[in-house]
């Protein structure tokens, strides 16, 4: 009998110390990483009737509010989708740009989340849940904010090179596949499925180009930047101009202060278009 306790005691004694030894070297908890910090960028429309010239330029009292000089800086911006626009239907952009002054090609895959009932920090969450986290800081956050309507966009920008092409040329579309497919990004091209993004580029179009115009000048001491953008109309026979102003911020605070002012501003002087931008889905819807 007092061997079999002897036993029994022993067993106990070896099945804590191994319990001890395993709690010892358990991992410790995982925590998910944290949700990415935007900055944010104001967006708002300008009446093209009021702000531009016969010309189709900023008129001298725009440009003298703003402290503006009178070049531009031009920009070549097109898109890559199919012609069922699967890329963009499910929240994705996927630009090609080039910027006057620059040598490369700017390439850009966007992914946009709504921003409803003005809960920012879900919308970043919905990222979260995707893979996008503050861990990956291959990819910038941005808050749009419009006139009324806020977007989140997670952006991977890269560059990349074509011979052949000068000035403010696009590549072809075929040389324009070639890049956007060489430098996709593993979140875009696995998104539904793996391969996803780059067989959609394979078989997409350009929609685009557009030549669009940015003037930079300052406003209650920031920087801030006017556009000037020649879109084909709706019925395809001629170009709407959507002239957008913006400006940018790491602050939500500065962000919403300074939008209610650039609102009551503009509206001051009769160039504010009370409407939300939505340059992008003119885009996708004309070309």
């Amino acid at each position: 009998m007092f061997k079999r306790f002897i036993g029994t005691a022993a067993i106990v004694l070896a099945l804590g110390a191994t319990l001890i030894a395993e709690a010892a070297v358990a991992p410790s908890e995982v925590h998910a990483a944290s949700n990415m910090v935007p900055d944010y960028e104001v967006k708002l429309l300008m009446n093209p009737s009021t702000t531009l010239g016969s010309d189709y330029k900023l008129t001298s009292t725009v440009l003298s509010a703003f402290s503006m000089p009178t070049t531009v800086t031009k920009m070549n911006v097109a898109f890559l989708d199919t012609n069922a626009k699967d890329i963009y239907n499910n929240g994705w952009s996927t630009r090609i740009r080039k910027t006057e002054g620059e040598d490369d090609f700017e390439l850009s895959y966007k992914k946009r989340y709504t921003i409803s009932n003005n809960d920012i920090n879900a919308a970043l969450t919905q990222a979260n849940n995707d893979g996008f986290n503050s861990g990956d800081t291959n990819y910038e956050a941005q808050v749009e904010w419009g006139y009324q309507k806020k977007t989140l966009s997670i952006t991977r920008s890269k560059s990349g090179s074509k011979s052949g092409y000068s000035g403010m040329d696009l590549p072809s579309i075929s040389d324009a596949r070639s890049l956007m497919i060489n430098n996709a990004p593993d979140k875009f091209n696995n998104w539904l499925s793996s391969g996803w993004g780059v067989s959609k580029l394979q078989s997409s179009r350009y929609f685009g180009p557009v030549l669009a115009k940015r003037s930079i000048g300052k406003w209650s001491g920031m920087d801030l930047y006017i556009e000037v953008w020649p879109i084909k109309n709706a019925a395809g026979t001629g170009t709407e101009y959507v002239v957008e102003a913006s400006f940018k911020t790491t602050s939500a605070t500065t962000a919403s202060t300074k939008h209610d002012e650039l609102v009551t501003y503009l509206q001051s002087k009769g160039w504010l278009l009370a409407q939300d931008s939505l340059k992008t889905q003119l885009i996708m819807d004309r070309y």
